[in-house]
């Protein structure tokens, strides 16, 4: 009998697809040279973070106290940044939050994990989730005590199928995670998408007599890049909501994991589960996130990296894989494409990649099989390298 939790050993033992790709690419990449490889495994923002955040970090080491400034925040984080997160989103999007509405976290795998746990009551509760859906969901709803619930978006624009999700909706289901832009598709849900799921859920709220949630997962939210794309603050729309916030992607600061959790004051009892959430993050031992880039937040907010690179990226790569014979979801958000695998076995076009040392993730644990994510957060350069591979890979399947 195993001294260790079997469950735990699993998820330890076996990485994600995503995170497996990327030491395969590090490994290949020792083989035969980093200009040789193309790696689109992982969302690691390629463009730096932005002067703010530079300036901000120098005014703090330089004139800050050194004992406050790498000392302990109160557990729910630093009150003064915690105000700077609602005073922008209450000028931002017209809401009316407090500071005393937000718990600052480790980015939003934090976010995730300690909303779900704060919901959890341990009554055989389920979690929907929207295919295509980023992975990890599915262990964080686990963790948590409930059973992920797998609804797949309609393939033609990938928009929730409400048909689809209403069926699936039942009595046991407490929430619902919304991530929008979308990791992988890039899709961003539309306001009508939203103002309808609200009605829906409203709707099923009142037949089985309970409280569903929406767990809005955020990373994305400023990287869209056309000026018609709106990304729906959705507590403007649904009452029981829940934010999960990082600024990993805004910022690219993805290794500094700062982000936060907002219960807006109109989620049912809110003070309860306020409360909840701060248990969960003493629970899971997420109490007082960084206190560095805590405290760069209030002159960081609101603003972003350079993000015209992304949609420079985006543009040759539609453009590049279209013309080649792939067919691609165009993306309005994020920094992802999700191509069509040129064979139904998605794995299997992973693989046949992987010879043409082109490294993309294929699509079924994102829970819509037959397509593969390009993650093209990554320097330009290296697109414009990579054509001639999707090119060759293309005229495999009698396609370019």
């Amino acid at each position: 009998m195993s001294i260790v939790s079997e469950k735990m050993y699993q998820l330890g033992s076996k990485r994600s697809e995503i995170r497996e790709l990327f030491e395969y690419g590090k490994k290949r990449t020792a083989e035969v040279g980093a200009e040789n490889v193309y790696d689109f495994s992982i969302g690691n923002p390629s463009v730096p973070a932005p002067d703010c955040v530079r300036e901000a970090l120098a005014n703090l080491i330089l004139h800050e106290d050194p004992v406050a400034l790498h000392g302990y925040t109160s557990a729910q984080g630093d009150a003064d940044v915690r105000k700077a997160c609602a005073d922008y989103i209450n000028k931002t999007h017209s809401a009316n939050v407090s500071a005393n509405d937000f718990y600052m976290t480790c980015g939003a795998a934090a976010s995730l994990t300690i909303s779900l746990n704060a919901l959890s009551t341990g009554a055989n509760e389920e979690v929907i989730v929207l295919a295509p859906y980023f992975p990890e969901y599915k262990v964080f709803i686990t963790q948590a005590g409930m059973k992920c619930v797998e609804v797949k978006c309609r393939e033609e624009d990938f928009q929730i199928d409400f048909a689809a999700l209403e069926s699936a909706i039942s009595a046991k289901t407490k929430a619902v995670i919304i991530n929008s832009p979308n990791n992988p598709s890039g899709a961003v849900f539309s306001e009508k998408t939203i103002q309808t799921l609200s009605a829906l859920l409203t709707r099923m709220q009142e037949t089985f007599g309970t409280t569903i949630f929406i767990l809005a997962d955020e990373p994305y939210r400023e990287l869209v890049y056309d000026t018609e794309t709106v990304v729906p603050f959705i507590p403007n729309y649904y009452d029981n909501t829940v934010v999960c916030y990082s600024f990993s992607k805004s910022l690219s600061l993805p290794g500094e994991r700062i982000g936060y959790v907002l219960v807006p004051p109109k989620a049912a009892e809110h003070d309860a589960l306020y409360y909840a959430v701060c248990g969960a993050g003493r629970a899971l031992g997420f109490v007082c996130a960084p206190s560095l880039f805590q405290k760069i937040v209030p002159a960081c907010i609101g603003k972003t990296s350079d993000i015209s690179v992304y949609k420079k990226n985006r543009d040759l790569l539609c453009d590049a894989l279209t013309k080649f014979g792939y067919q691609v979801v165009h993306p309005d958000g994020a920094f992802y494409l999700f191509v069509k695998a040129l064979e139904p076995d998605a794995r299997a076009f992973g693989e046949k990649a992987k010879a043409h040392d082109l490294l993309i993730v294929p699509s079924d644990s994102f829970g819509f099989p037959g397509y593969v994510r390009i993650s093209y957060c990554v320097s330009t350069e290296m697109i414009k390298r990579s054509l001639p591979a999707f090119e060759a890979l293309a005229k495999e399947y009698g396609k370019a």
